[in-house]
C-alpha cells in the first residue's frame, strides 16, 4: 500500500447526545476529528500508511487526541508536542428541517501557532505517494498557512501527488482572505476537491446551476472544471454534488473531470443522515485510496461517493469503514440486510 501524508488540526468535538440541543444538556459526548485528521483515519482503515502532521500539546488532553489516532492505525510520528491548547468545537447535531450548528472555541491552539521549525517537511515526504490538505488549514493562522504553503513545497521537491479540499470556513476567514491565500498554493496541488461554494469563494468560480434551489445538473459544472483545470492545471477536478433536503435527507453523487472525460457517479438517496461532519472528508480519503488502486477515474469516483454515503449513517467525525464495505455499496448492495 502507498505511504499518505495529512497536515492539519485534529479538534475535541463536544456535542449532546442524539439530537438534542446545546441547552438542553449538562454533559457532552466527546468526539475527536477534524479535516486531515478524518482522512488520515479514512487511509488507515483502507491498509495505507497514513501520517497525520500537526502539533498538539505535551498535556493529557493534547495525549487523548494522539492516541485517538493511534486507535485507527493512524501514524503519528510527526505530531510535534508543545503548544497550549486543543481546539475545541461543539457541534449540535440538526433533524428534519432543524440544521446541525458548529460553535468553534478553537483560537490559540497549538497547530495555529506552530512554527516552521516545529517540522522537517523534506523528512515527512520522504517516500510519500501523496499528500493531502484542505483548505481549513491556512484559515487556522497566518502560521498554518506558512505550514502548509512549505509542506506543498516539499511535496513538489519529492515528486509527491497533492490534493487539496478546498474547504471553505465562513467562521474562519472571509472569501477575499481565502482567495489571496488558496489560489497561489493551487501551483502546488494536482487535485483539487471541492464542492460549488468552495470553488466560488476560495478561488473566485461560479457553477452555472442553482444550488441553493437543489438543482445539481452536472451539466452546471464542467464549465468551472475545464476554467480551474486550464488556469490551475489540475490533473484532476472534483466536485460533490450534494441535494439538502433537510438535515436527515440528502441526495449524494459526485463529477471528476481529468482533463479530456467527465465522470458523473451514480446518486445515493441518503435517509435518515445520522452525522454528515466528516463527510467531506471520507470522499476525499475515498477518492485518494481510488486513484492510488484503481484502474480509472470512474472507479476512483464511484469507491469515493459510496464511502461518504456509508459515513453519513456513522456518529462521529471518523468514516470507520473498511474497503470491502465500500465496494459492496459501490457494487449495488444497498439493501442494509444483516450480515450474519
Amino acid at each position: 500500500m502507498s505511504k499518505i501524508v495529512t497536515l492539519g488540526e485534529i479538534m475535541l468535538r463536544l456535542s449532546p447526545a442524539g439530537n438534542r440541543r446545546f441547552v438542553q444538556v449538562d454533559d457532552f459526548d466527546v468526539i475527536w476529528g477534524g479535516g486531515e485528521a478524518n482522512v488520515a483515519v479514512s487511509c488507515a482503515n483502507y491498509g495505507h500508511d497514513a501520517y497525520f502532521v500537526s502539533k498538539l500539546p505535551e498535556h493529557e488532553i493534547g495525549q487523548a487526541a494522539v492516541n485517538a489516532l493511534r486507535r485507527y492505525g493512524v501514524d503519528i510520528r510527526h505530531v510535534a508536542r508543545g503548544g497550549k491548547r486543543v481546539g475545541i468545537y461543539y457541534c449540535e447535531t440538526g433533524a428534519s428541517m432543524r440544521p446541525s450548528k458548529v460553535i468553534y472555541d478553537r483560537a490559540g491552539s497549538a497547530i495555529a501557532e506552530a512554527d516552521p521549525e516545529d517540522f522537517d517537511f523534506d523528512a515527512i515526504m520522504e517516500g510519500a505517494d501523496w499528500f493531502h490538505w484542505s483548505g481549513i488549514t491556512p484559515a487556522i493562522s497566518d502560521k498554518a498557512a506558512e505550514l502548509a504553503r512549505l509542506a506543498c513545497e516539499a511535496a513538489k521537491r519529492h515528486g509527491v501527488t497533492v490534493s487539496v479540499d478546498l474547504n471553505f470556513r465562513k467562521k474562519l476567514w472571509t472569501s477575499e482572505k481565502a482567495q489571496s491565500i488558496m489560489r497561489p498554493l493551487m501551483q502546488y496541488v494536482d487535485v483539487c476537491i471541492g464542492n460549488e461554494e468552495d470553488a466560488e469563494l476560495c478561488l473566485g468560480f461560479k457553477p452555472e446551476a442553482d444550488v441553493e434551489g437543489g438543482e445539481t445538473n452536472a451539466e452546471g459544472y464542467k464549465g468551472i472544471f475545464r476554467a480551474m483545470a486550464r488556469e490551475f492545471g489540475f490533473k484532476y477536478v472534483v466536485s460533490t454534488l450534494r441535494e439538502s433536503y433537510s438535515a436527515t435527507h440528502n441526495g449524494w453523487k459526485a463529477m471528476i473531470y481529468n482533463g479530456e472525460e467527465f465522470y458523473e457517479s451514480k446518486r445515493y438517496d441518503i435517509f435518515p443522515i445520522i452525522d454528515r461532519v466528516g463527510g467531506g472528508d471520507s470522499f476525499s480519503g475515498g477518492l485518494i485510496h481510488g486513484l492510488l488502486t484503481m484502474k480509472s477515474q470512474g472507479e476512483a469516483l464511484e469507491f469515493a461517493v459510496a464511502a461518504s454515503a456509508l459515513k453519513h449513517t456513522i456518529p462521529g467525525d471518523f468514516n470507520l469503514v473498511s474497503a470491502a464495505e465500500v465496494q459492496s455499496l459501490a457494487g449495488g448492495n444497498a439493501n442494509g440486510r444483516v450480515q450474519r
